[in-house]
């Protein structure tokens, strides 16, 4: 124990004495500019002086120059402050010799000379040098307070009373382990006592004359007499602990009106120090609270007695936190539910005393800082009292639900009384906060015991609030961390969520859906402050809590059948409501969220699809007319400030609805046991409906959003095309039934669909919307799409008509035989057409289609000349062959360039 008291008193030795070692080189540096600007000031006044010695010998123009140069100088060194000067000034030779230094001046100042001169003769130039102010950080400013405590003032009765309470707290415990002194305890005790008690009175009697000595003089005393009393009655036993308890309060009561007289803030805070430490030194054992309590209740009182008459907000958080941390431990440790009656009125004072302690700082501040709250006293008694309170009603759900509406009308009218007062603006917005926060909180209280993560969440946006409000970051981190521990706590309680009776009336979802309403608040806080990327997060930490309790709220209540359903209106109310948010504040990431929302709209009616055969039935019909509702009211909001995730928004929009209603036909194809080509048919109609109204009725697919949709056309019909030709594609390969109906070429669903698409795709082409490309190569495009066509419906027939399967079509002669035929009858019409009309290339797309045709007969139809199909395919060939060689022998001759007239 010796050897931690000498360790103590040589660390606290330590720190005076290097603070003292830099203040002594400090002093050297401070010596030596004062010297500087000393010599630099007489420089300047030399300068004027000669040249008035020399205005009869000098020419005006050197008059003006030297003006001039005198001039320019001053103002650079009246616009730049103080500089430092490496060599001094030349001036003219007729300058008179600068009258002598001080004599505590002359030493350094013929150092510095010399160094000057130095310079001078070496030609080296003076440098300005250039010095940009910073403001101290927080170890700066701990070090500088530290610096000043063990400088400023009477530093050696600092240091003399620190080591001599480590001295005497040293000698008693050595003395009373010992036995050394030979006289009783008592007279030891009371010599003390009585020296403590002479000390105190002649600091007394020297607080006007010197203040520091005097202050820290009866600091130091009054520490000896506590100690005094600790050691009678801890180490000796000589007093009771009702008398050593009572000593310790009139002690520490005398300390503190002590601080008070004489406004001493170091006082005041180690009185109650000593004040809130003296229960716990003095502590028998026997458990007693009510005594504790009753102890904490009049040192409170004393720090409240305090705070009335000076703005002491160190003092304030020290009886805030021994308070509330003792009052908590003791609670963790040894509260029992048959203590709440003798319990409860402790908490309910405490609780009083620190909500009237802000409003008492707020009023002690200066005008100059007025609106000053101490934040961490205004959001942290509630937090804490609030939190100690479920502990007491042990997570009761009604009597904690009252607590929390006896709070909110509380703060309510403490709102409503400060808020109009010009001094108290900023705290009445604070209680106006915490009075809805807790208002809101009743609810889920009223269900459920699960108040921390609530509580939490809440005090920790208006921790945000604040801290914005006052351009401090301690209160911003803050409420950071409070939100991310409501998180923790939230997902820590779980375990028994799973047994809620009722959708959404449940604690479970109301602490989700504040936990999301106070990340929002936040974010909305940091937008209006103009912090972008910390407003982003928020929102999106907000955002993601809303969804998922709102998921896990349809997946714990709503059977599995109609869970797609809900969650589809769930998708449509978040994107409207943050539509009508981006309408009122436009921001990028609402309007993003109503962009998700819609594009959401798709996987879920896939899983409505899944979950009962089509999206509209069971409970899709109304979820899907909510959607379309909400949906054209999000895009109506977005219409003018959404930029380019509105497009992208309306641009989904339309993709959304063919999906869906392809599903709806789909489904009634099957229903009503449609045959394929009556399945693709219904599958098409949407996509060829809304391709159809790109070309024809532009404007019914531009509004909302109009004219600012326009760019988008393009887009949005080469995702229509593109889809189409695929599926268009698709269709070629498969047989297309039409039953109940007799399949009847070209007239049938299939083919008709395959037909429109072809018509709409020409139409296409041929408008001023579709790609460059394309539109460059589109009678070759359409000529192929032509030719696969009536490829595909040569085959049809032929499996209808023949009959041959399906699958084993192609390897089936008659296909083969009408395949060859139709191809020839094709490429003989190129042949004639293109000869007739003069379009040699017309002409020759016939003749390579006759000549994949000679192909064809050579490598597959001459394999069934065995049969009459493959006999017909050669004879028909030749035939066809014949009769161009009559009417179009030859291609047609290209036209040439006309010659050039010759001059």
């Amino acid at each position: 124990m010796e050897g931690l008291i000498v360790l103590a008193v040589v660390a606290v030795l330590a720190v005076p004495i290097l603070m003292i070692m830099m203040l002594v080189a400090l002093a050297g540096v401070r010596r030596r500019v004062a010297v500087l600007e000393l010599q630099l000031a007489q420089l300047r006044g030399a300068a004027p002086r000669a040249a008035q010695a020399d205005v009869g010998f000098a020419a005006d123009a050197d008059t003006d120059t030297e003006a001039e140069f005198n001039a320019g100088f001053e103002d650079r060194a009246a616009a730049e402050g103080p500089f430092f000067v490496t060599a001094p000034v030349a001036t003219a030779p007729a300058a008179p010799t600068p009258p002598p230094l001080p004599p505590q001046f002359a030493t350094r100042a013929s150092g510095v000379r010399d160094v000057a001169d130095t310079d001078a003769d070496m030609g080296v130039a003076p440098a300005p040098e250039t010095y940009v102010p910073q403001g101290p950080g927080p170890i700066e400013r701990l070090l500088a307070g530290t610096k000043r405590w063990f400088t400023e003032g009477n530093v050696p009765v600092k240091i003399g009373m620190l080591v001599l309470l480590a001295g005497v707290a040293a000698l008693l415990k050595y003395a009373g382990d010992q036995g050394w002194l030979r006289m009783p305890i008592e007279l030891r005790y009371a010599g003390i006592a009585a020296a403590a008690l002479a000390g105190l009175g002649f600091g007394w009697r020297q607080r006007e004359r010197k203040r520091s000595f005097a202050l820290a003089l009866q600091g130091g005393a009054i520490g000896v007499l506590l100690l005094t009393v600790f050691a009678a009655f801890k180490l000796s036993g000589l007093i009771p602990a009702g008398a050593a308890f009572a000593l310790s309060i009139v002690l520490v009561a005398s300390m503190c009106v002590l601080a008070v007289v004489q406004e001493s803030r170091t006082l005041a805070v180690l009185a109650t120090l000593a004040g809130f430490l003296a229960p716990i030194w003095l502590s028998t054992g026997s458990g007693n609270h009510v005594g504790l309590f009753s102890y904490y209740a009049v040192l409170n009182a004393a720090v409240f007695a305090i705070a009335w008459y000076r703005p002491w907000r160190v003092l304030n958080l020290l009886g805030f936190g021994f308070t509330f941390g003792i009052g908590t431990l003791w609670g963790a440790l040894q509260y029992q539910p048959s203590k709440f009656a003798s319990t409860e009125p402790f908490l309910l004072l405490f609780f009083a005393f620190y909500l009237l302690i802000p409003i008492l700082y707020a009023r002690r501040q200066p005008a100059t800082r007025g609106n000053l709250v101490d934040g961490s006293l205004v959001f942290g008694t509630p937090l804490v009292a609030f939190s100690l309170q479920a502990g007491l009603l042990r997570g009761e759900g009604l009597p904690l639900a009252l607590c929390a509406l006896g709070l909110a009308a509380v703060y309510a009218l403490l709102a409503a009384a400060l808020i109009r007062r010009e001094r108290f603006v900023v705290l009445g917005q604070a209680y106006a906060l915490l009075a809805v926060g807790f208002a809101t909180l009743a609810v889920p209280l009223a269900l459920s015991a699960r108040a921390t993560a609530s509580i939490f969440a809440l005090e920790g946006a208006a921790l945000a609030w604040l801290g914005l409000r006052q351009q401090r970051w301690l209160p911003q981190f803050t409420g950071a961390g409070l939100q991310l521990a409501a998180a923790i706590g939230f997902v820590l309680g779980l375990d028994v969520a799973w047994h809620d009776v009722h959708a959404l009336a449940n604690a479970t979802f109301m602490s989700g859906a504040l936990l999301a309403l106070a990340g929002l608040a936040s974010a909305w806080s940091y937008r209006r402050a103009g912090a972008d990327t910390p407003a982003l997060a928020y929102y999106l930490w907000g955002l993601a809590w809303w969804c998922g309790i709102g998921v896990a709220e349809i997946e714990r209540f709503v059977a599995a059948a109609a869970q797609a359903d809900l969650l589809l209106a769930f998708v449509a109310l978040s994107g409207w409501l943050a539509a009508e948010a981006q309408r009122r504040w436009p921001a990028r990431a609402l309007a993003a969220t109503t962009l998700g929302g819609l594009l959401l709209a798709l996987p879920l009616a896939v899983l409505q699809a899944d979950a009962h055969g089509q999206p509209f039935a069971g409970h899709g019909a109304w979820a899907w007319t909510l959607f379309a509702v909400l949906g054209v009211r999000s895009l109506i909001c977005l219409r003018g400030s959404g930029g380019w995730v509105a497009r992208a928004a309306q641009f989904a929009w339309w993709l959304v609805w063919p999906s869906v209603l392809s599903m709806l036909g789909l489904w009634l194809a099957q229903r009503f046991a449609l045959a394929e080509g009556w399945q693709w048919a219904l599958l098409l109609a949407p996509w060829l409906a809304a391709a159809a109204l790109s070309l024809l009725r532009w404007p019914w697919l531009a509004a909302p959003l109009g004219a600012d949709f326009d760019r988008c056309r393009t887009a949005l019909q080469d995702s229509y095309f593109g889809l189409l030709g695929l599926a268009w594609l698709w269709t070629l390969c498969v047989p297309g039934a039409s039953a109940p109906l007799p399949w009847v070429p070209l007239l049938n669903p299939l083919e008709l669909s395959q037909l429109l698409v072809v018509a709409l795709a020409a139409r296409w082409l041929w408008s001023a919307t579709a790609p460059a490309l394309l539109r460059a190569q589109r009678l070759q495009l359409l000529a192929a799409a032509g030719f696969l066509w009536v490829t595909s419906v040569t085959l049809h027939a032929v499996h209808y008509w023949a009959p041959v399967p399906w699958a084993s079509l192609l390897s089936a002669g008659v296909a083969q035989t009408s395949l060859t035929l139709v191809w020839s009858v094709l490429g003989v019409l190129g042949w004639v057409l293109g000869s007739r009309r003069g379009q040699r290339g017309l002409w020759l797309a016939g003749a390579l289609l006759m000549a994949v045709v000679l192909g064809k007969l050579l490598l597959v139809d001459r394999g069934n000349l065995g049969n009459v199909a493959g006999i017909a395919s050669f004879i028909a060939y030749g035939l066809l062959c014949t009769v161009v060689g009559y009417f179009a022998p030859a291609p047609p001759r290209a036209i040439e360039p006309a010659e050039e007239a010759h001059p």
